[in-house]
C-alpha cells in the first residue's frame, strides 16, 4: 500500500504570480474519516434518504440512520482516505450511520482492486464477517460483484449457494449480485442456478435483483436467457419477469407476460 496521501490545496497569493502549495494531512483513523464525511451532511438530504431507503417500521431498511450525504460526496471522501488501515475501515463499517458504512465499503473496493493477493484475502474475509452491516441494497450492489464475485472468480463458488439459502435478505442479495462479476465474463451458470433457487423468494428486492441479473445475461446471450425463461416464466414473480424481459421487443414481452410462449 502507498503511504497515507495528503490533501493538496493550492492558494494563489494576492499580488504575486506564483502559488503556494499547502499540504494538509489527515490522520487515517475512523473518527477523522467520520469528521470529514460529516462536513457534507445536511438535514434535508437525510430526510430524503430516510424515505428513499425505506427505513420505516416493517420496511426493508427499518431502523437505518442517515447523515444526509450523497454518493458523489462520499466518493470524494473515499479518495482522500483510500489508504486507511483495514482495522480503521472495519470500525467505520460497524457504524450505525449508513453513509459511514457505504464509505467503508467503497474504501474496501478500492483497496481490493489495487491490492495484492494477501490484501484481497483479508478484505474478502472482513466482508464476510461484516454482512450484518451490509444491510441495504446500495451497500450490496456497489460491492458484492467487485469483492465477493471477483474473489471467487476461478475458484469454488459454494459460498454463494449457501448464502442464497440464508435467512438474511442481504446475504441472499450478495449471492445473486456477486454473479454479476461472472456474467461480465460470459460465465452464466451460477447466475442462472441462483436465479432458479430464488424463484420462490418472498422479497420484492430479491425479485428485482434476480430479474436484473437475468437481463444482464440476456444482453450477452439471448438464447441463455430465453432458455431459462421458457422453463420458468410462468413460475417467476411478476417483478423478476418484467425486469428480465425489459429489453425484449414489445410483442415478445406481452407474450411472456401472458404466458403464451
Amino acid at each position: 500500500m502507498r503511504p497515507p496521501p495528503a490533501l493538496r490545496r493550492e492558494n494563489t497569493l494576492q499580488g504575486n504570480s506564483f502559488s503556494v502549495l499547502v499540504m494538509v494531512h489527515y490522520r487515517m483513523t475512523s473518527p477523522e474519516i467520520q469528521k470529514r464525511l460529516r462536513r457534507f451532511a445536511t438535514r434535508d438530504k437525510a430526510a430524503i434518504l430516510q424515505r428513499f431507503f425505506k427505513t420505516g417500521p416493517g420496511q426493508y431498511g427499518e431502523g437505518d440512520k442517515f447523515l444526509g450525504v450523497v454518493v458523489p460526496d462520499i466518493r470524494k471522501v473515499m479518495k482522500e482516505f483510500r489508504d486507511a488501515p483495514l482495522p480503521e475501515v472495519a470500525k467505520l463499517l460497524r457504524s450505525e450511520w449508513h453513509e459511514d458504512r457505504l464509505l467503508a465499503l467503497l474504501i474496501l473496493v478500492d483497496q481490493f482492486e489495487r491490492g495484492d493477493e494477501k490484501l484481497r484475502d483479508k478484505i474478502y474475509a472482513l466482508y464476510l464477517r461484516s454482512t450484518r452491516y451490509i444491510n441495504n441494497w446500495d451497500l450490496v450492489d456497489l460491492t458484492a460483484p467487485k469483492i465477493v464475485g471477483a474473489h471467487l472468480n476461478g475458484g469454488s463458488r459454494s459460498l454463494l449457494h449457501r448464502f442464497v439459502r440464508s435467512r438474511s435478505l442481504w446475504e441472499r442479495r450478495i449471492a445473486i449480485l456477486a454473479t454479476f462479476h461472472f456474467i461480465r465474463q460470459d460465465d452464466f451458470s451460477d447466475a442462472l442456478a441462483l436465479a432458479e433457487s430464488l424463484l420462490g423468494d418472498e422479497q420484492d428486492l430479491m425479485h428485482k435483483a434476480v430479474g436484473w441479473m437475468l437481463r444482464e445475461v440476456g444482453k450477452r446471450d439471448a438464447q441463455a436467457l430465453e432458455g431459462f425463461l421458457k422453463k420458468h416464466h410462468r413460475a417467476m414473480p411478476r417483478t423478476a419477469l418484467r425486469y428480465a424481459i425489459e429489453r425484449f421487443p414489445e410483442a415478445k414481452r406481452k407474450q411472456y407476460l401472458k404466458g403464451d410462449v
